[in-house]
């Protein structure tokens, strides 16, 4: 599904907004950024854009994206040259960007909405009125989640917290609302962990990791700042759904909402109470649970639509 909802100043305004804030995160925690924005993996062989000079991309992945358009993925300023290869004394190798082709539309998205298949432990989401769930430990609280997104539950009404019942939820609160956000983040941040592309297995692959999850939690909260999450043009869904996959998104956002909204301060508190009706998920998730493994976006497409 394409972003046709989504005009090309919003999406640069929000991906150059997000990259602001990593790099804010980055200088005051002395980390280097290496993170490329089109794949969200580590920068494996740098390139600079000329003339606009932008240069948080893996080569591969900028000549795969000047092929479809050329454009600066960052600032939309014609891409003339690619420097790369660059040696110890800066001498570097040009690509010549050639005329591109008309943008065909984008294939359906499959990549980046996988769960990981080997946690299947099923939860009884209904009990007792007045029974809280026991406090579940970190890792069963992300079994219990992915159980959600694979079967497609979404949360029943919990409450409502007394400053958020009669407030939309609007990019204007976001911007004004400091609290607001920080409690956005903290969900966004746990609920990132539910997906495959963003967990790969080993030691090796906790920086790409950290990397991939601080670059869409950023990416997110300056969706929430830009556009109105539930709004009928469904932009920030447009937005997220390549990454997510459509139906995981409608379902994060939902979840997402129904948190904000909610009376609870903690995620311990929202998992014990926050209940789900199972006999009306669907498994129409199953198979997008298994497609896809999130870690060949940088060499296959381009994740970014316009």
């Amino acid at each position: 599904m394409d972003d046709g909802n989504v005009d090309v100043d919003t999406k640069s305004k929000i991906l150059q907004t997000t990259l602001a804030e990593i790099s804010s995160r980055q200088e005051n925690n002395h980390v280097e950024e290496n993170c490329c924005v089109i794949c969200l993996e580590r920068i494996s062989e740098l390139a600079i854009a000329q003339p606009c000079k932008h240069e948080s991309f893996d080569f591969l992945c900028l000549i795969s994206w000047l092929q479809e358009r050329a454009t600066c993925p960052l600032c939309k300023a014609e891409v003339k040259t690619v420097q790369y290869e660059f040696g110890e004394d800066r001498n570097f190798k040009t690509y010549n960007v050639p005329a591109t082709k008309v943008a065909q539309p984008p294939h359906s998205n499959t990549s980046r909405h996988s769960l990981d298949p080997r946690s299947r432990r099923p939860y009884r989401s209904r009990r007792p009125y007045g029974t809280p769930r026991p406090l579940p430990t970190p890792d069963e609280a992300i079994l219990r989640r992915r159980h959600i997104y694979r079967n497609q539950l979404y949360s029943l009404h919990v409450g409502s917290n007394r400053l958020s019942r009669f407030r939309d939820l609007t990019p204007q609160l976001f911007n004004r609302d400091e609290e607001l956000v920080s409690r956005a983040r903290k969900w966004i941040r746990r609920e990132l962990q539910v997906f495959e592309f963003l967990s790969p297995d080993g030691p090796s692959s906790l920086d790409r990791r950290a990397n991939n999850a601080e670059f869409l939690l950023e990416y997110i909260v300056a969706i929430l700042k830009t556009v109105d999450s539930q709004g009928s043009s469904g932009q920030a869904e447009d937005m997220l759904q390549d990454f997510l996959g459509r139906e995981n998104t409608r379902l994060f956002l939902h979840e997402m909402r129904a948190w904000l909204r909610s009376p609870y301060t903690s995620l311990e508190d929202w998992d014990r109470n926050v209940q789900y009706n199972e006999s009306h998920g669907g498994n129409k998730s199953e198979s997008s649970a298994k497609s896809g493994d999130g870690e060949k976006g940088c060499k296959s497409r381009s994740i970014w639509e316009w």
